[in-house]
């Protein structure tokens, strides 16, 4: 579930939403067709801890300390 928070804000700006895209090679397909794949899911919060301002925006939009994303990220790559 948090994952699936963590990519409704990153879609909520169109900037961001592109960046996503371009830095994972994602489709906006691949985010529909993967909204169970904890594969993409992983890929949405590697993105998010891959720059700590947007890691710190997410974490507080969604009431949860970075720390939590970065786990989170940590067990959708196992």
């Amino acid at each position: 579930m948090l994952a699936l928070g963590a990519l409704g804000w990153v879609l909520s700006d169109e900037n961001r939403a592109q960046r996503l895209l371009a830095l994972t090679g994602l489709a906006p397909d691949d985010l529909r067709g993967g909204l169970g794949d904890p594969g993409m899911l992983g890929a949405v919060l590697d993105f998010l801890c891959a720059h700590e301002p947007d890691l710190v925006a997410a974490s507080e939009a969604l009431g949860v300390a970075p720390a939590q994303l970065a786990a989170a990220a940590e067990r959708l790559a196992r």
